[in-house]
């Protein structure tokens, strides 16, 4: 998921977004413990897109105030 991208959704979007994602980290840890995670890296892509996205709706929060 790209910058741009994440930067087009609503605040409502991103929440929506963010909760996805955490589902999805949640499930990816669940697979590693049991020792069905097949791709490792989808891990790390998942942190970062959370990341990414509790960033830009900070930014967008910040912008709503000023």
């Amino acid at each position: 998921m790209k910058a741009d991208e994440v930067r087009g959704l609503t605040a409502d979007q991103l929440k929506d977004k963010l909760a996805d994602l955490k589902k999805e980290q949640f499930n990816l840890r669940f697979q590693k413990a049991t020792g069905q995670l097949e791709k490792s890296s989808r891990v790390n892509e998942v942190r970062k897109d959370i990341a990414r996205v509790k960033t830009i709706a900070r930014q967008k929060a910040a912008e709503a105030k000023a």
